[in-house]
């Protein structure tokens, strides 16, 4: 499905998102020095009504602490983020040292859920699963009593659990059966946007298939907006509209799932496509690679320019010095990378 920009009205907004992290110094002695790792580093992207945005790149990119600042769970250091308009990144209160959230952006949490990535680490072994899937309702006061109970049973069913098992723990379950579990808590106040932080990396092949089905029916049936995290190009072109790639903290390439698969523009970008398998004996041995050499750099101490030039084969002396801004090189399709224009 390709989404035109003037279609559907953003619900979520994302404007040169930063989030640092402070880390002692090894070796600083006696007065502490601090180090920052910058996990992500001026990120943008916009969110459409209804839409699923893929969010795709290597282990510690940045992709998972993104998910989190949107959702507020992580205070950003810099940038915006506008959730149906609202400013929800300013809704924030110093006490102290602290900061802690304001009324609204409580509030607004009604509207915004996660699925968690391990689904036995999410939800507590010492809690029922009616406990666990009615805990937002408790919380929020949003039903009681046998409505309550019965909105547990619902939510079990909309997630294809057995509601007779409503009294049992975490830990009697499969994993596919706990990311049902978080998948039902995640839906409990009836959200409007879901962020999907890898919801299939923990489990076994054979289930992740059923999990992503889920979403997707989920997502038809309830008029979701997504966000998917994961590193798994060929899940998340199962599941989204359109794909952002991620590297070393910022997006490289933002287009439509089919444009990212079939005409990738950027190096890393063709890098990843060239490493999902084809299930087409003849044309997998046909394929050219394209293997990426080096490491990751630090993100305590990314390279100068292009966060990409250290391992890039296609690199130019302006990319040693400049950082490529992102943008649309055709309608819809937008790259970060001075070689493309």
């Amino acid at each position: 499905m390709t989404w035109a920009a003037s279609a559907v009205s953003p619900l979520v907004q994302v404007r040169d998102l930063v989030v640092r992290f402070s880390v002692p110094r090894p070796g600083a002695g006696i007065v502490r020095r601090f180090d920052q790792i910058r996990a992500v580093d001026g990120v943008s992207f916009t969110v459409r009504r209804g839409e699923t945005l893929g969010l795709v790149g290597e282990s510690g990119c940045g992709k998972s602490t993104t998910g989190r600042a949107v959702l507020q769970l992580l205070r950003p250091s810099a940038g915006e983020v506008l959730f149906a308009g609202e400013p929800i990144h300013s809704w924030w209160v110093r006490r102290g040292r602290r900061w802690i959230w304001d009324a609204r952006l409580r509030d607004v949490r009604r509207r915004m859920q996660m699925v968690f990535q391990d689904p036995h680490a999410s939800l507590n072994p010492r809690m029922t699963v009616e406990a666990i899937v009615a805990e937002p309702l408790r919380n929020f006061r949003v039903v009681g009593g046998d409505e309550r109970r019965e909105r547990v049973r619902q939510l079990l069913e909309t997630v294809g659990m057995d509601p007779r098992f409503m009294r049992r723990y975490p830990h009697e379950f499969s994993g596919g059966q706990r990311q049902r579990i978080g998948i039902a808590r995640a839906l409990a106040l009836g959200p409007d946007f879901l962020v999907a932080d890898e919801p299939i990396s923990a489990l076994d092949v054979s289930i992740q298939a059923q999990i992503l089905n889920l979403l997707a029916r989920l997502r038809q049936e309830l008029g979701l907006t997504m966000l998917f995290v994961a590193h798994d190009l060929a899940a998340v072109r199962h599941t989204s509209d359109r794909i952002a790639v991620m590297y070393l903290g910022r997006i490289v390439e933002l287009a439509a799932s089919d444009a990212i698969v079939t005409r990738p523009l950027h190096p890393y970008t063709q890098a990843l496509i060239s490493a999902v398998p084809i299930p087409d004996p003849v044309a997998e041995r046909s394929r050219r690679r394209i293997v990426i050499s080096g490491e990751v750099p630090s993100p305590i101490d990314p390279p100068a320019g292009c966060p990409f030039h250290t391992r890039c084969p296609l690199r130019e002396d302006r990319c040693t010095r400049e950082v490529p801004a992102l943008a649309e090189v055709t309608p819809g399709h937008a790259v970060a990378c001075h070689l493309v224009g």
